[in-house]
């Protein structure tokens, strides 16, 4: 399935070998046209392609299109003092479950703080790392060391070119930070993100009000549920707790 590289509406860029999006020139561009090399391709991934769904490998002037990696379901709940970040272990490439014990949370800062990622595995690694360095910055403030990461995340142009979605929690404070430039502190200390946390947030809430679980425990019972839903979830679940 190669396509190659018709126009594009600055100028008459070329491809590279350069690994790229589907859409992208090296003028800086944006490609309005493509033309396919392979007749016998279906219609549906040629919409996939040319939208910007799917993600490419070249190879020459060539474009090999690849579906993009889907994954992850993080949740973080508060009880009693106590503060859970867990996540599922799934990692998705199209229709094919790539890899079932993924290691989606992390501690950080000599284990006093706990980080879960959504999205790129590259791209997060990338961002805990600048994050560990905003935290060793500003010691024992993690709230002042995700801002900071958030502005920088929003305006370099690096980074923000980087698709993930950070969760992050310490003893104190629970926070949801994106490349947007978002910092967001939830009322209740509840955290969904990635493809299933709607479903898992929506669960742990239903159990901070109607259970008496400690806030582990409502994790990995609304990390379950969340994989019994969405299919991008798996039940191989990993939480940490402070």
């Amino acid at each position: 399935m190669f396509w190659k590289k018709k126009c594009c509406d600055e100028g008459n860029g070329r491809a590279n070998d350069k690994k790229k999006r589907v859409g992208e020139c090296h003028s800086g561009g944006r490609c309005v046209s493509w033309q396919i090399q392979a007749p016998h391709v279906h219609a549906g991934l040629r919409q996939s392609i040319e939208s910007g769904e799917l993600t490419t490998i070249s190879i020459g002037s060539y474009f090999m299109a690849m579906p993009p990696a889907r994954s992850t379901t993080i949740l973080s709940v508060r009880r009693d003092g106590q503060v859970a970040l867990g996540g599922d272990g799934q990692v998705t490439l199209g229709n094919v479950v790539a890899k079932a014990d993924a290691v989606k949370v992390r501690r950080l800062a000599g284990g006093k703080v706990m980080a879960g990622f959504a999205g790129s595995a590259a791209d997060a690694f990338a961002l805990i790392e600048r994050f560990e360095k905003k935290l060793s910055e500003y010691p024992d403030n993690t709230r002042r060391a995700v801002i900071e990461l958030a502005k920088d995340w929003r305006t370099d142009r690096v980074l923000r070119r980087l698709e993930a979605m950070l969760a992050i929690a310490d003893a104190s404070v629970s926070l949801i930070v994106s490349g947007a430039g978002d910092v967001i502190e939830p009322t209740d200390g509840v955290i969904g993100i990635g493809s299933g946390g709607p479903y898992a947030a929506s669960a742990a809430k239903a159990l901070l009000a109607h259970s008496t679980l400690d806030a582990k425990g409502i994790v990995e019972a609304a990390l379950r549920i969340a994989g019994e839903i969405c299919i991008y979830t798996n039940t191989n679940i990993r939480v940490e707790t402070l």
